[in-house]
């Protein structure tokens, strides 16, 4: 089969497309024919060799934590019935979804739902239960002002999605025309291109209530400024470097700061993930989450990352092999 193989860390162009052998299915796992391979932020990361949340790989390896396709093969102790079946998975902290073939447990498969193709399903997967992880965190309504920062990116084209269903004003921000004319489509009640001076006086007049922030930096400094009392400011992400606020300024201003992933959203969701995957796949089936998702080819893995690392990119990256 062919796969992405990272051999050194750096640069993107570290990755490799080569043929290598196909892996093989052990007890209770399945082989899926891999028709979508999910690419995240954490992948560059782990690319060039920096610390994080998953450990660091042994090299060589397959970078890719999240696949959908079908089920060709069976282990030892697993359900014939998964034979054939279309499939979506988040592989953990075992690598291996930038391939053709990958090899997972059969205790972590969900079957993708009937009105998904298998590049919406890797969104759901990984960036809707993180998603709905954040979203564990407030409570949205009539009243609420949502802002939502890289709203035109995976997380973001979500969160603006779901807070308009809950009646929220919503304010997205996004980084030039283009960008901005995608948030307003997917139904943000008021576009923000925070790369032009002065833009938080757009803003400023509607006092957010909630600040979904997945940026960090100068950006999410401004944003934050604009909280009114009793905002709350929720920290998913930070490359452009965290933003936070003293116990004394929040006491000051009566708002809260708080990072939402790893711990406190696994505790939120009852110590398991499957559960915010399960709600998440549930979401876009009913019609309710609409993922937006940027193919590229599988041989192209090198152009998603610089793509990705320099917010070229707009919804969820996905290798299509």
């Amino acid at each position: 089969m062919h796969a992405i193989r990272l051999h050194a860390f750096g640069p993107a162009e570290n990755l490799r497309y080569e043929s290598v052998p196909d892996p093989a299915p052990g007890p209770g796992q399945v082989r899926i024919a891999v028709a979508a391979a999910g690419v995240h932020l954490i992948d560059t990361a782990i690319r060039q060799g920096l610390p994080g949340p998953y450990p660091t790989p042994e090299l060589p390896t397959t970078p890719g934590r999240e696949v959908a396709g079908t089920v060709e093969a069976l282990g030892a102790e697993v359900d014939p019935a998964w034979l054939g079946k279309h499939v979506v998975v988040h592989l953990g902290t075992a690598p291996g979804g930038y391939a053709a073939l990958a090899v997972t447990d059969s205790a972590r498969l969900h079957e993708i739902p009937a009105n998904l193709d298998p590049a919406e399903a890797v969104a759901m997967i990984g960036t809707g239960r993180t998603t709905l992880g954040i979203l564990q965190f407030t409570e949205l309504g009539p009243d609420s002002v949502a802002l939502v920062t890289a709203a035109a990116g995976g997380i973001g084209t979500l969160l603006v999605q779901y807070a308009k269903n809950a009646g929220a004003y919503v304010i997205g921000l996004a980084g030039g025309s283009e960008k901005t004319a995608r948030v307003t489509a997917n139904g943000a009640d008021l576009a923000v291109d925070y790369l032009r001076p002065g833009w938080p006086e757009l803003v400023r007049a509607h006092r957010p209530t909630v600040v979904f922030d997945g940026v960090g930096g100068e950006t999410a400094r401004a944003a934050v400024d604009l909280l009114g009392k009793g905002g709350q400011h929720l920290i998913y992400g930070f490359p452009g470097g965290p933003v936070t606020t003293s116990p004394q300024e929040q006491d000051e201003r009566g708002i809260t700061s708080q990072l939402v992933l790893g711990p406190p959203m696994l505790q939120r969701a009852g110590g398991d993930l499957r559960v915010l995957e399960d709600r998440s796949l549930a979401e876009a089936a009913a019609g309710r989450l609409l993922p937006a998702v940027q193919r590229f080819p599988l041989a192209d893995a090198a152009a998603a990352h610089r793509a990705l690392e320099t917010r070229a990119t707009m919804g969820k990256v996905v290798l299509v092999p």
